[in-house]
């Protein structure tokens, strides 16, 4: 396949008027041209992007990925891929050990058959080694305390496909011991955590190197305790993903937070579940109840909020229309950061010669309009 006039975007993070050419489902360079067979598409001066990677959600189109079936995560996998998102790592929920055991094992499963639609590249692990004060949306019957053997065992059950683990270190009285312990075996997050800016800080000097949605479920950023963010923003080695969905962060926030920490360390998530792409109505996450109106979702119990209903191209969207992000930037947020976090950029996160065929075309005003996986077009 080869893509004639578009406007490519490189790893420089700029825009160059050029071609793409994909062979046998990978880049190749675009010197190498293609040969009588190949097909050749015009791309009329759109924007093309990498494929998207989603680091964090839960779920769309009716199903969720702690469903624990495989027809649930191909469903997922169809639908992100319809939108542009052509490699994933979902988002589990806070259950029972042996549950989120069987849902890692089928995951793995699911892994080596691969169906048709984005590419399952890993997991999220959002509990259930999480604080009780800053439960959000998790159900606080199954939190516990982070736990070494555990930890290992979810590990074992997705045969390598968990690739963030998250806790919140005020509530584990070993928190260090455990992040020394597994941090060359996972990548450590901070999730749901009420933690200070010290306890969050020593967990990042000790190996963690990760933030869930920052802002979201943790302190405030205080003047007098900056708490996580603070501790992030301290921490160069540290990712941090930002739910920009027009709801979940006020877009002076997000301007803030790129200033403060820069571009490169920042990851756009969506942190979306079942109700995205479906109408308004009432839905579950994780066992609880969720109302969904508009683009909130929200628990039935308490009212708090319950995840997005917003896919990631949307939410690049937004950071580019609402926030104010430059395009190039808020592109590398959802391609290039995100794959680097997951230790995929070999294959995933730009479009490089060697690395998967995934293409996204979008017009000026940034609808979309074609997109390729795997050097064949999978929607337009």
């Amino acid at each position: 396949m080869i893509i004639k006039n578009v406007k490519v975007y490189g790893e420089d993070k700029e825009f160059r008027d050029g071609e793409i050419v994909i062979r046998d489902g990978v880049f190749v360079d675009a010197a190498d041209g293609g040969c009588e067979e190949t097909e050749v598409i015009d791309g009329e001066g759109c924007y093309a992007i990498p494929g998207l990677i989603d680091i964090h959600f839960h779920g769309c189109k009716g199903y969720d990925f702690c469903d624990g079936t495989k027809e649930a995560i191909a469903g997922i996998a169809e639908y992100e891929a319809s939108v542009g998102v052509t490699a994933i790592a979902p988002a589990t929920m806070t259950l029972p050990v042996e549950e989120l055991e069987r849902i890692l094992s089928v995951a793995a499963e699911y892994k080596k058959e691969q169906s048709p639609g984005a590419d399952l590249i890993g997991v999220n692990m959002e509990g259930p080694f999480i604080s009780t004060v800053k439960k959000g949306a998790q159900d606080e019957r199954h939190i516990i305390t982070c736990n070494e053997d555990i930890c290992k065992r979810f590990l074992d059950a997705s045969e390598g496909l968990v690739k963030f683990v998250g806790i919140a270190p005020e509530s584990n009285a070993d928190a260090v011991g455990f992040i020394k312990a597994m941090k060359d075996k996972v990548n450590i997050s901070l999730a749901h955590t009420n933690a200070n800016y010290d306890t969050a800080k020593a967990a990042y000097d000790a190996g963690a190197n990760h933030a869930v949605h920052l802002y979201n479920a943790m302190p405030a950023f205080g003047h007098r305790d900056p708490g996580v963010v603070g501790a992030v923003s301290d921490s160069s080695h540290v990712h941090a993903e930002l739910i920009c969905d027009g709801v979940h962060i006020h877009p002076a926030t997000v301007r803030a937070t790129f200033k403060m920490m820069g571009e490169d360390r920042m990851i756009l998530v969506s942190d979306s579940m079942r109700a995205t792409g479906m109408a308004d109505g009432r839905y579950t996450l994780g066992g609880l109840d969720v109302d969904v109106a508009g683009n909130r979702a929200t628990l039935v119990e308490g009212g708090a909020l319950a995840g997005s209903v917003t896919n990631l191209l949307e939410c690049m969207k937004v950071a580019v229309r609402k926030v104010g992000l430059p395009l190039e930037t808020a592109v590398a947020c959802v391609t290039m950061n995100p794959a680097k976090a997951l230790g995929e950029y070999e294959s995933y996160g730009s479009i490089t010669p060697g690395k998967k065929g995934n293409v996204v075309l979008l017009d000026k005003s940034l609808n979309l309009k074609l997109v390729v996986k795997d050097g064949a077009i999978w929607a337009k």
